[in-house]
């Protein structure tokens, strides 16, 4: 199975950079794994939020287009414990799924467009965090997703 994750925006801090490499790594001994920052849209701070929203969505329908199994990483998606995660992955393999496709979209969300064409939303908790920590929290739970699906001895229950 191969992963792709589309973020909105390049990751600013050094310190994220370094572990979302060390994650990007270590996933890519158990499956492969593409990590794409899709350009911020110009001028995005003097724009209205859902304008905002709008165009980013331009740039992730354009990037999903055709994709057979799309997820988009939202607050309001299907929560999942981290061995539920792990089952997905089993599952959607099995199901003959060779590509999955994860969005990150951009600081306020994503436009309604982009929640109608993926083929689910997934939260990664109830709480919030910055648009440039969950990335590297999301990388952490595929690591620990495949880990557990390897029998590999990181995840304690």
């Amino acid at each position: 199975m191969k992963i792709k994750v589309f973020c909105m925006g390049k990751t600013s801090d050094s310190y994220l950079k370094q572990e979302l490499y060390n994650y990007l790594q270590r996933i890519n001994r158990m499956t492969s794994i593409e990590w794409v920052e899709l350009k911020d849209v110009p001028n995005s701070a003097r724009l209205p939020v859902d304008e905002l929203k709008k165009k980013e969505a331009e740039l992730i329908l354009k990037n999903l287009s055709g994709r057979s199994f799309s997820v988009l990483l939202d607050e309001r998606g299907k929560e999942m414990t981290s061995r539920e995660l792990s089952r997905f992955f089993d599952k959607i393999k099995v199901e003959g799924t060779s590509e999955i496709f994860f969005v990150i979209a951009g600081a306020y969300g994503a436009d309604e467009k982009v929640k109608k064409i993926v083929s689910m939303q997934l939260s990664l908790s109830k709480m919030t965090f910055t648009h440039q920590m969950i990335r590297l929290l999301f990388l952490e739970q595929i690591y620990r997703a495949l880990a557990i699906s390897r029998g590999l001895p990181y995840h304690h229950d």
